[in-house]
């Protein structure tokens, strides 16, 4: 019998799972994915910044925060004609979806006709289109929507009870607010967080019962593993446990079954052996590769050598009836160094 999809779950129950015999949760999270997908499909995204730094927020996390010194210069927001040629090459190497990323505490609104020019040219190429701009307002969010956009990344990052130990410049409130708008502007979603900084266990079991009790299970689900970058406030922090990286992939499968689960930021310091463990877990998309795909770069060769390796293919995506990511069309989306917080 299919995993009922419930949103109602209780922090108690997250924890049990968390603490279950590594065997037995792996087992119970692969059988449940089984429900829902081909183990053999991971689905592939990137991400284009089409604005780097400058954030004016503290995340603690963050290279492109203003306020940090991590050697990320400032750049203003790319012309339409440079992020449609990205796109051209992006749909030539293969690519179904075209993510674009700016990091911004949130868009003005002189800036959503710009973004929204862009939507609309790359979607007249015939491709699937997403963004990462920061909080919206409702209008902004119906305004991409109306450019053609078809999915939003807003991630929560944390568990409510952690969020300010590590942001302070705006609320948890705000991130609900706006997946709210995205939602009601007929959007998808795409919300995770990141792991590794600093958290507990009960921490992580919170943002999963944050995310698995929003009223939609976001269509993906990135869990990001902290990349600690010199100047930012978490650098130095204490490595995670691969192995509670794997239990958190497998209680993210288990609690939201027919969500996408992304080994996002992070994945490049994985072991081939740590991202086996999390396919098994029940992750099935990546993040892939570092900039625009094409022939010989090193970080798509080692993850066709992977997916060769362990009998993986790209996962070919469409949408169901009900609006969510099933088996049809392969996700292949353009990174050029993705803003921070925003690994969608």
């Amino acid at each position: 019998m299919a995993s009922v999809i419930r949103h109602d779950w209780h922090r108690e129950e997250v924890l049990a799972l968390f603490a279950l015999p590594f065997p037995v949760l792996l087992h119970r999270a692969a059988s449940v994915h089984r429900e829902q997908f081909d183990p053999a499909d991971v689905q592939i995204s990137t991400l284009l910044s089409v604005k780097t730094g400058g954030c004016p927020e503290d995340c603690a996390y963050c290279p492109q925060a203003q306020r940090y010194s991590t050697g990320v210069d400032a750049q203003k927001l790319m012309v339409t004609d440079e992020v449609v040629a990205k796109a051209r090459q992006a749909k030539a190497a293969g690519a179904s979806r075209f993510c674009m990323g700016a990091a911004w505490r949130s868009p003005k609104d002189r800036d959503i006709p710009k973004v929204a020019a862009m939507i609309r040219e790359v979607k007249a190429l015939g491709l699937e289109t997403c963004a990462t701009l920061g909080m919206l307002s409702g209008e902004q969010a119906t305004a991409l929507r109306e450019a053609g956009l078809d999915y939003y990344n807003h991630n929560l990052d944390t568990a409510p009870d952690y969020y300010d130990s590590i942001i302070h410049t705006r609320q948890y409130q705000d991130r609900l607010d706006t997946l709210a708008h995205v939602r009601d502007a007929g959007l998808k979603t795409c919300c995770g967080g990141i792991v590794g900084m600093g958290e507990t266990r009960e921490h992580r079991a919170g943002l999963l019962l944050a995310l698995a009790t929003l009223p939609a299970h976001p269509d993906s689900v990135p869990i990001n593993r902290l990349v600690q970058v010199a100047g930012t406030p978490l650098h130095g922090t204490a490595a995670l446990d691969p192995f509670e990286f794997v239990r958190m992939i497998a209680v993210a499968r288990i609690v939201m079954p027919r969500s996408m689960v992304r080994l996002s930021a992070g994945r490049e310091a994985m072991s081939d052996e740590l991202q086996a463990l999390c396919f098994l877990a029940g992750a099935n998309s990546i993040f892939h590769g570092e900039k625009l795909l094409t022939t010989g770069n090193p970080d798509t060769e080692r993850d066709l050598a992977l997916f060769e390796r362990l009998g993986l293919r790209p996962m070919a995506v469409t949408v169901d009836a009900t609006g969510h990511d099933r088996p049809g069309t392969v996700h292949a989306d353009i990174t050029a160094g993705g803003p921070c917080g925003r690994a969608a």
